[in-house]
């Protein structure tokens, strides 16, 4: 059975840091993309950034140069490194997990794993 457990939300002010955790167990697969993706109170859910088994990398522009997506293999753990946040980066945060490279990597549609999330506050 297939979980992630995010961690590392909290509230932080406008310009500081913040890195999130998501830790995965039962998820297995040669081939897959693991994604964050945010939503905030009235909007839909959207895509942040990407990362698949061959290593690329997918950022949505409004965070690009600000976080970084990135994998702990032996830990089976992804992270997302969350630099000069501001507040309209306020959102509950969610790691998913597709078990499939032939995806749109930043719609939520597309994976078929998700954790309860994790709540981001950034104020001004």
């Amino acid at each position: 059975q297939v979980q992630l457990v995010e961690s590392g939300g909290g509230s932080v002010e406008a310009g500081g840091s913040l890195t999130l955790s998501c830790a995965t167990t039962g998820f297995t697969y040669a081939t897959y993309c693991l994604g964050w993706f945010r939503q905030a109170p009235g909007k839909e859910r959207e895509g942040v950034a990407a990362l698949d088994s061959e290593g690329l990398t997918t950022y949505t522009d409004a965070v690009k140069g600000r976080f970084t997506i990135s994998q702990d293999n032996a830990e089976r753990t992804l992270y997302l490194q969350m630099n000069n946040v501001a507040p309209e980066d306020t959102a509950m945060y969610y790691c998913a997990a597709a078990d499939s490279l032939a995806i749109r990597v930043l719609n939520p549609n597309d994976y078929g794993h998700w954790g309860p999330g994790t709540q981001v506050t950034v104020s001004s």
